[in-house]
């Protein structure tokens, strides 16, 4: 049996996912203790079943030991394993040491979510220097892919498209996109200076003026790149692009800027955004289905489920975790 299991912010996703599988919606209480730390309870019977946690980690910082505590929960509740189903993955842009003294993000944050989960299922993880996630995480990895659902979408919604990549490192997926939506396509050149300053170099496409040019990329994250290239498409006699991108972390005012130059801006569902149009729950569903059989000769051993269900009592001087006091309630 699986058990679909949100972390909180993640619940219409999950939704979206059980039901596109036939599968089974479990629920979660959180909330915060006075000194901030996290209480998690899971409400939903997890033993002998596959649980699936589904967290989006767009902002991983704010949750993540809740994540953990959960997945750690799971197993110690009897669930037969434990999966991470994580739309956005993040800590993949520090993959080297820059600068003396660095962390090297990527390679800890996988250590950790390595030590915790029996499997990883993401779609489009960013992974620059890496060839493929299994050079960070010792767990078995699915990464699954977006653009077919871009694809499909620009071939339904956008009359004569033009598709256009952010930069010459796309130029196999971009290619892609346009053969599946049957358009002509073209790469930018970006110069990247830092994080929030990028150049874009934007070659001559005249040849296919009259075109709708949609701009697609992977990730909008300062959205330095997609503002630069539709500022700079009007110059050559084209309209407003559209805008179509896998993840939508849309830092700072970059959304209002981006959306004053183009037409209509979409995404996949991978991060909560209000410019969400293209569902991924079906295609994680889909890889759910498709790979249960396989996976579970991959089960790694781990500590065996705690005996019983026996609630502990706390000491004297314990806070009981069960308090109903709403200090600070995570919805």
């Amino acid at each position: 049996m699986r058990l679909i299991l949100p972390l909180p912010g993640n619940e219409a996703f999950a939704q979206r996912m059980a039901d596109a599988g036939g599968w089974e919606l479990g629920a979660l209480e959180t909330r915060r203790f006075p000194d901030g730390e996290s209480y998690v309870r899971i409400l939903s019977d997890v033993a002998g079943k596959a649980v699936d946690l589904v967290c989006t980690l767009a902002r991983p910082d704010e949750g993540f030991l809740r994540l953990i505590f959960t997945a750690d929960a799971a197993r110690s509740l009897g669930a037969r394993k434990v999966t991470l189903i994580a739309p956005y993955l993040s800590y993949m842009r520090q993959d080297r040491r820059f600068q003396t003294g660095e962390a090297v993000t990527s390679r800890t944050f996988a250590r950790l979510v390595s030590s915790s989960f029996d499997r990883l299922i993401t779609v489009d993880p960013h992974l620059h220097r890496y060839p493929a996630l299994s050079a960070l995480y010792t767990i078995p990895t699915n990464t699954l892919h977006a653009a077919p659902l871009l694809a499909d979408w620009i071939a339904a919604e956008v009359r004569s498209p033009l598709i256009i990549g952010p930069d010459e490192e796309s130029e196999q997926w971009v290619s892609a996109i346009a053969e599946r939506a049957v358009a002509p396509w073209a790469v930018l050149r970006k110069i990247r200076h830092g994080d929030r300053s990028v150049d874009v170099d934007m070659p001559d496409l005249s040849e296919w003026r009259g075109r709708q040019p949609v701009l697609v990329d992977d990730i909008a994250s300062s959205g330095h790149t997609l503002i630069e290239a539709a500022r700079k498409l009007p110059l050559q006699g084209f309209p407003p692009p559209v805008i179509a991108v896998v993840h939508a972390v849309f830092a700072d005012d970059s959304y209002s800027r981006l959306r004053a130059l183009s037409q209509r801006i979409v995404s996949t569902d991978a991060i909560s955004h209000e410019s969400n149009a293209i569902s991924i729950a079906s295609l994680i569903a889909a890889d759910l289905s498709a790979t249960e059989s396989a996976a579970e000769r991959l089960i790694r051993g781990r500590r065996p489920p705690e005996p019983g269900d026996a609630v502990e009592q706390a000491g004297f001087d314990s806070s009981p975790a069960s308090d109903p006091t709403p200090w600070t309630t995570d919805r």
